[in-house]
Parts: structure tokens; C-alpha cells; sequence
């Protein structure tokens, strides 16, 4: 019997299963059934006192909209990897099973979880659907500045290049935007400035910090972030420290001799152009104007 047939017996044995992948590779399988439910090759928690406002789904590009509301309380679930932003963009599916026959069951929604808030001990995530990427704005800007991310595929800059990157121990924290690291002695001064921290240990790793300030301090390096990671670092965290770019056409061509591959417009006009006009004094030819 297919879930349809069971579906039009009026009698039913439905339950919802849900998969959420993170970004980081770790995949959580929860349902709302009283027991653990088990096909697809995974298991899905009974317990989590996870649910789901009734799905909204709709033709075109309007976002399916939906919530889910659960209780942090399951081992898998916790609030700190929540606060963290470990399960922002996660990919979700929810199945309806027959929990009596999970051989009868079908997808009825895949997207992702959204804004996620938490409040007395439980959370609420928004669902967003394949569809919500699309109503994101997209196409390029023209402008001075190179619009590539340092070392990604249109940059093409290798970041382990001796120099540019290294794997340092955190010496202290004075300050939760305020890091103090063992000496870099591979990277220039100031090299990280508009660079990224990357933490490999402790109960931060996997997340990720952009650098505002690299400065040298009483023979360690101290660097200031724009904004303090989502979960607690602690001496003797291993944080890999990549060079800055500031994205000028002098910094790519100096600093990392990859002109080749700047992505932005260094002599397009600013916007100041359409209001210059001819000046007593200047040669008024006819020619190029420059500046």
C-alpha cells in the first residue's frame, strides 16, 4: 500500500521526520512520533519536541513559509552550537511517514532553516524554501574595489603561499573582540588586517572571524576583530590566521603580485565625474579629461 491508499483509508498513522545537515558535515535526524523511527540509512529521534507550524507552499518565487518550534533538549540540539550560528543555512528535509510502515512515506518539504531565535529554554527557526535564493538580487557590480573573496575562485591566490597564512596558539582573550596570539613571525606586521581567524579547536572551532586591527604587543601579536566569535575561545585554542586584503588595486599588485586576477575597475570614474566642467586655467580641447 502506498502512503496515498493509506492517506485515503481515513484511518492514519502519520508522523513527521526531519533531516538537518549543517554546513560543517553533521547530519540530526529528530521526529515527532513517541518512538525512533529509521529508514534512508539514518535514524530519526523521538523526544527532541521538535514541531512544525502547517507548511505554506505556493507556485512562483514567493518564499514557502513556515516555522519550526522546538525545546532544547536533545544531545544533538544544544544552545551553544545554536548561539554558535552552527545550524544557520542548514539544510532541512521533513518527510511525512507512516510510523507504522515507514516504507510509505514522502518528501513534503526541502529547504533550509532561516532566522533562528530562542527564548526560555526553546528555539524557533524559519523554514525557507528552494525557491528564496532566487529573490536574492544578483549580477555584478562595476566599481574601483575588486569584488572577488581573497583566494576564491576568481582571486586564484593561493593562501598557504609561505607568508601569507599560519596555525598559532590563542594566548588570551583580554577582550571578546580582542585576541592575543604567539608571535607570527612568517607574516608581516599588519598583514592581517582585513583578514580572516579560523578556529580549529576548542569549543569555537569551525567558526570563523574577520580581522579589523593587527598589531604587535609586548612581543606577542594582538589582533582585533569586527565582531566577537558566537562561542567562547580559550588559551591554547589553535586559530589558523590568513592575510588581509582591503581590495585596491596597489594592495593586489604589491602585496600579493596578483594583478592578473583583480576583479574590480581601478580607473572607472567615481561619481563626483558628471559634475566637472570646463575650468579657467586648464586646456579645454576637446580631448580626454582625466580625474
Amino acid at each position: 500500500m502506498s502512503l496515498i491508499a493509506h492517506l485515503a483509508t481515513g484511518h492514519t498513522l502519520i508522523a513527521r521526520a526531519w533531516a538537518l545537515t549543517r554546513r560543517d558535515g553533521m547530519v540530526l535526524g529528530f521526529t515527532d512520533h513517541d518512538r525512533d523511527l529509521t529508514f534512508g540509512g539514518m535514524t530519526f529521534h523521538a523526544g527532541a519536541g521538535l514541531t512544525a507550524r502547517a507548511l505554506e507552499q505556493v507556485t512562483g518565487l514567493a518564499v514557502d513559509n513556515s516555522e519550526a518550534v522546538g525545546a532544547l533538549r536533545d544531545a544533538g540540539l544544544t544552545e551553544g552550537d545554536i548561539m554558535a550560528g552552527r545550524y544557520d543555512g542548514a539544510d532541512l528535509q521533513i518527510w511525512e511517514v507512516n510510523w507504522a510502515d515507514v516504507t510509505q512515506r514522502r518528501l513534503i518539504f526541502r529547504g533550509s532553516l532561516g532566522e533562528i531565535t530562542r527564548a526560555g529554554g526553546a528555539f524557533r527557526a524559519e523554514l525557507r524554501g528552494l525557491s528564496e535564493p532566487l529573490n536574492q538580487p544578483g549580477g555584478r557590480v562595476y566599481h574601483a574595489a575588486c569584488s572577488a573573496m581573497l583566494g576564491d575562485a576568481r582571486c586564484r591566490f593561493d593562501l598557504d603561499t609561505p607568508g601569507y597564512s599560519a596555525e598559532v596558539p590563542l594566548l588570551a582573550a583580554p577582550a571578546p573582540q580582542r585576541l592575543r596570539v604567539a608571535p607570527v613571525a612568517d607574516i608581516a606586521a599588519g598583514w592581517l588586517a582585513h583578514g580572516r581567524l579560523v578556529v580549529h579547536s576548542g569549543a569555537a572551532e569551525g567558526l570563523v572571524g574577520l580581522i579589523r586591527e593587527d598589531r604587535a604587543v609586548d612581543g606577542a601579536r594582538e589582533l582585533t576583530l569586527w565582531a566577537s566569535l558566537r562561542a567562547p575561545l580559550a588559551p591554547g585554542d589553535m586559530l589558523r590566521l590568513e592575510a588581509g586584503c582591503d581590495r585596491q588595486a596597489a594592495t593586489c599588485r604589491q602585496k600579493f603580485d596578483n594583478m592578473l586576477n583583480f576583479q574590480g575597475f581601478p580607473h572607472i570614474p567615481g561619481e563626483d565625474w558628471l559634475t566637472t566642467y570646463p575650468k579657467a586655467g586648464q586646456p579645454n580641447q576637446g580631448g580626454q579629461r582625466r580625474g
